[in-house]
């Protein structure tokens, strides 16, 4: 699947000094990776920089979780990271979005919709004791 993305402006700039004439991942021979090849080099590139627990696929996640925080929709996300359903996405950005969700949550409830003057339950309205 092919997709589309916006060059970030961070790599917009580093990718204004490279040369023009061959792709910025180009092999020894100045042709495009692949991506099994591509795949292949960043875990060469990991595990020289002592990071062996960092991968492509852990750079993928990490966009994704970034793109959630930052308030993007799963099919925003899903258009970046060419994930091809909403379940792939909601994997890797459920535990991102859950602290945002959470404050959202509680906003709504201070807001406090109902016109009630507070977010304690009410006995009479909860457990159907009444208090005197």
């Amino acid at each position: 699947m092919l997709i589309s993305i916006p060059v970030h402006p961070d790599l917009a700039a580093v990718l204004a000094d490279l040369a023009k004439n061959r792709p910025y991942l180009a092999t020894a021979y100045g042709k495009g990776r692949s991506p099994n090849g591509l795949g292949n080099l960043m875990r060469e590139w990991c595990n020289a920089a002592d990071l062996p627990e960092c991968t492509a696929h852990g750079l993928r996640k990490a966009c994704a979780r970034r793109l959630a925080e930052a308030g993007a929709t799963a099919h925003e996300i899903m258009s970046v990271t060419g994930h091809k359903t909403l379940a792939e996405v909601q994997h890797y950005t459920k535990a991102a979005l859950r602290e945002g969700l959470a404050d959202s949550a509680v906003a709504k409830l201070l807001a406090r919709p109902n016109r009630e003057q507070t977010a304690v339950n009410l006995p009479a309205r909860f457990t159907g004791i009444t208090t005197k």
